[in-house]
């Protein structure tokens, strides 16, 4: 597995991020086009009704499914580097830190990640600056 760092730490899953996600665009204007056609020529307009809706809920559930899954994890990331900063501190992390600033924290080593914690509340730093500022990464491979 490669080494992460700030120029490789995104993960994408080729089949669900792209060969999935292209045949259901795919599919969802094929079906549009079918139900189209079938207005167009008054006849099989129900079954392409059904199709592109089974298309069009093919997509939705495909969206929802990811996004449920990374609001779990960002739920699991916010406890876990809640619970590292106390043992680090004796402290739980400082209010002012947005989600999105938690999560970019995760990769940073125990050395510097109550420094850059504190520096990112206090500068209101953006994700991708924190992920920039971090020295020491610590990879995380179970992200999806």
């Amino acid at each position: 597995m490669k080494a992460q760092s700030y120029k490789h730490h995104s993960r994408y899953v080729p089949l669900y991020h792209f060969i999935v996600s292209t045949i259901l665009i795919l599919c969802l204007a094929g079906s549009a086009w079918n139900l189209v056609k079938a207005y167009q020529h008054h006849s099989g307009r129900l079954v392409a009704a059904i199709i592109f809706g089974l298309s069009y809920s093919s997509i939705i559930t495909l969206w929802y499914a990811r996004s449920f899954a990374l609001l779990a994890q960002d739920r699991a990331i916010r406890a876990e580097e809640n619970l590292r900063h106390f043992a680090l501190t004796g402290k739980l992390l400082d209010k002012r830190l947005r989600k999105s600033q938690i999560i970019a924290l995760r990769f940073a080593d125990d050395t510097e990640f109550v420094i850059l914690a504190e520096k990112a509340a206090t500068e209101n730093m953006k994700a991708d600056d924190i992920k920039k500022a971090i020295v020491n990464w610590k990879p995380d491979h179970h992200r999806i």
